[in-house]
């Protein structure tokens, strides 16, 4: 038996959310012609049900081409000129590794600006319409993610590795799209064997991206995407001076709450049907590939340009761990948002997370294959039947 056959209540996808119809998805971002290449490189293989999502994915890219002109002629030129006097604050881990609770903490400090939902699924035309669109169409997002609980909004911080597919920029991300075809940019995970054009179009929708974010919030940046985590060399040549907030998790954890992010993904934002039939084999292979990148390029970067954390510190002290990220990465007086941080804090206690079983095949397939991640990171992995473990599918990740 295949081990995404005996992946336990891990690989069930009861109790998720499902997104309405009316909800943005990913592509929704994308100007018209990008969608018909995104079509067209999965040879239009659309499930019947989905081609009405087709349409309204067609439509939106016939606005947001307009949307994009009209930015360009208005803006192009001065978002051009952006000087990054400060470079961004990334943060990087695995998913599901509370890089978006760490995030939502980091952002408390009113000195960053963040790439907020809306900013990621309006790429092209953030600038000019991010003060009437989220007003006019807030109805559009439901109340709760799709994964879990956690309340949604346009403003909330979100991952820009969504606005690289709305720009048509390469990323992992594509994969969602057609979930049943082998997963495009893989090789974005650990930047080997990135063909140039690639190269030079993902350099384009970073700096293109960033530019448009700085202009608009007029501050220094904080971003975060999972992706980024096997990419810190090149993010730290084109942003020279750039740190990082580096998160890990117990995998025991992180794997089943991973699958249920991507089920719940691959349900929501696909123009397919999904099988899931190699769900568990993408999962364990992706976190290898990433870390073989990160691993790797982390010693081209200085040491104060580098912060380590692990989740359940963050969890269980995060006042603390905080502090520390401020010291080791010299981000000034933590004590200035001490305020905002507890006040945030406050709100999230009574949140709970979800709960997931694992099967003993899993258990032991990531003993195996995630050694190099328990040794570095201090984890231990005793392959035990039906061990119970908790993720964060809440206000404490997004995907």
């Amino acid at each position: 038996m295949s081990a995404d056959s005996k992946a336990g209540n891990a690989s069930s996808p009861s109790g998720i959310n499902t997104y309405p119809q009316r909800t943005p998805r990913f592509w929704h971002g994308m100007r018209f012609f990008a969608v018909l290449r995104l079509l067209a490189r999965n040879h239009f293989r659309v499930h019947p049900y989905r081609w009405g999502m087709v349409f309204t994915v067609l439509f939106c890219g016939v606005i947001n081409s307009v949307l994009s002109f009209l930015q360009k002629c208005l803006f192009g030129k001065k978002i051009e000129a952006v000087s990054l006097e400060q470079p961004p604050i990334f943060i990087v881990g695995h998913w599901r590794s509370g890089t978006t609770y760490l995030h939502e903490l980091m952002v408390r400090d009113q000195r960053f600006g963040y790439a907020s939902t809306y900013d990621c699924f309006a790429p092209h035309h953030f600038v000019l319409t991010s003060r009437i669109l989220p007003k006019m169409f807030w109805f559009l997002l439901p109340e709760k993610r799709p994964m879990d609980n956690m309340k949604i909004g346009f403003e909330r911080p979100q991952e820009d590795d969504i606005a690289l597919c709305g720009l048509d920029v390469p990323t992992p991300y594509f994969r969602l799209a057609f979930p049943n075809h082998p997963p495009p940019f893989n090789e974005f995970l650990n930047m080997e064997g990135v063909r140039q054009n690639d190269l030079d179009r993902f350099r384009w929708g970073m700096q293109t991206f960033v530019k448009a974010l700085t202009y608009a919030k007029k501050k220094p940046l904080i971003l975060k995407s999972p992706p980024h985590t096997g990419q810190i060399g090149i993010l730290s040549e084109m942003f020279p001076g750039a740190k990082f907030i580096h998160i890990v998790r117990d995998p025991l954890a992180l794997f089943p709450s991973t699958k249920r992010t991507w089920q719940s993904l691959d349900n929501s934002q696909t123009f397919q049907k999904p099988h899931h039939r190699d769900l568990d084999e993408y999962i364990l292979r992706s976190l290898v590939m990433m870390y073989d990148g990160f691993e790797r390029q982390r010693s081209s970067l200085d040491p104060n340009q580098l912060c380590d954390v692990r989740y359940e510190d963050l969890v269980q002290d995060p006042m603390g761990q905080i502090r520390r990220i401020y010291d080791e990465l010299n981000l000034g007086d933590f004590e200035n948002i001490r305020p905002a941080v507890e006040d945030y804090l406050e709100k999230q206690r009574d949140y709970r997370v979800n709960t997931h079983t694992l099967d003993p095949e899993i258990e032991q397939a990531i003993a195996v294959r995630w050694s190099s991640y328990c040794e570095k990171y201090g984890y231990q992995v005793t392959p035990v039947s039906g061990t119970a473990s908790q993720s964060e599918d809440s206000s404490q990740e997004t995907i």
